[in-house]
């Protein structure tokens, strides 16, 4: 069974929803670099172990990192998923999870990298929107897209409406990507990204227009 661990900053929803589905695999921890997360008591209720790393009182980003991975390596983690963990990750502990390390963006990457997507989305007009399940590299939201979630932007839409559409789609696709990797459905191997033993050439594709 896959032990995965959880790194949070926030509310937790994501989590919430890994938590509620059921994986294949276990989650065993779920560290937050903020004691006030709710996330840490969404997992204290599911009997989950956490971990409290701050990251003000450490010197640098790689002294951080350094202890959350000293954490993930005691909990004996496989897969590392990040829910709305609000930390850029030093190359280093990026290379060191490399392949073993998922995020979720609220945009159909590559497009609107970064902060404020939904906001750019209206500002730029288009018609769709979503969210990306990737696996994490050193650049910023720059690994392969393993799902996307799409939604079509009505014209009543707002930043604030958009992330809630865009949010609910991320609980709908982000415990079934990783449920695949539980299964071995998606693997990162060194000759690439396979989907049920196949080179994966883009992304599963889930809508809710």
């Amino acid at each position: 069974m896959i032990k995965i661990a959880v790194l949070v900053s926030g509310s937790g929803s994501n989590l919430q929803a890994l938590i509620d589905a059921n994986l294949s695999g276990q989650i065993v921890g779920v560290i937050s670099n903020k004691p006030e997360a709710y996330a840490l008591e969404r997992a204290k209720n599911a009997a989950i172990a956490t971990a409290v790393i701050e990251h003000k009182h450490f010197p640098h980003r790689e002294a951080f990192d350094d202890v959350m991975h000293q954490q993930l390596l005691a909990w004996d983690v496989d897969l590392v998923v990040l829910a709305g963990f609000m930390r850029i990750l030093s190359a280093k502990f990026v290379k060191a999870w490399q392949g073993k390390m998922v995020n979720i963006h609220p945009s159909l990457l590559p497009y609107y990298k970064g902060m404020h997507t939904h906001q750019r989305v209206l500002n730029t007009g288009d018609r769709l929107h979503g969210c990306t399940v990737h696996y994490v590299t050193a650049e910023l939201d720059a690994g392969q897209a393993l799902a996307q979630g799409v939604i079509q932007v009505g014209v009543h839409d707002t930043a604030e409406t958009l992330a809630t559409r865009v949010h609910h789609l991320e609980h709908l696709i982000y415990p079934q990507v990783v449920e695949s990797i539980c299964t071995q459905t998606i693997q990162y191997t060194d000759n690439g990204v396979l989907f049920k033993g196949r080179p994966m050439a883009e992304p599963m594709q889930f809508c809710k227009f």
